[in-house]
């Protein structure tokens, strides 16, 4: 325990070391960007955008994009499972709920997470088709084909 502290002490003071208070700049910019990616996400698929600034409710609120049920979310303090199988499975599922289905689509918002989640909140061609919690990849894609009415940017 001692030597993985050890660790982040030394890599945090690398880095100010290397960046100087500019370091606290580049944080604050990485979490405006991720909260405004949020909000923009949240309301392309009706959900209140607020909800991304308060911590539990960002978390039922994201669950319910990709149509898991709230109680999921204690699967994530599972130590393995729930960091190493059902984090990248819930992104995926939120690529989903957008209509995105490519391999492509599933490397990028597992390794680019916030700037793609802010793709997907920007983009006008990008619709929220509904959640993709335990359906096939055949019915997602027929949901795809299909844009909803109600979207404003259809």
């Amino acid at each position: 325990m001692d030597s993985t502290i050890h660790f982040i002490q030394t890599t945090f003071l690398d880095l100010y070391d290397t960046f100087g208070d500019s370091l606290f700049l580049l944080v604050g910019l990485i979490i405006f960007i991720a909260v405004v990616a949020q909000w923009k996400l949240y309301e392309k698929a009706n959900q209140p955008g607020v909800a991304c600034l308060v911590p539990v409710w960002n978390f039922i609120v994201f669950l319910r994009i990709v149509g898991r049920p709230a109680s999921h979310m204690f699967l994530f303090f599972i130590p393995i499972y729930g960091q190493l199988y059902l984090v990248p499975k819930v992104y995926i599922e939120l690529c989903n709920s957008f209509g995105k289905s490519t391999i492509l689509d599933y490397v990028l918002i597992i390794v680019f997470n916030a700037f793609y989640i802010l793709n997907m909140g920007l983009s006008y061609e990008t619709v929220y088709i509904g959640p993709s919690y335990r359906k096939k990849l055949s019915e997602i894609k027929a949901m795809r084909s299909v844009r909803p009415a109600s979207s404003a940017y259809a």
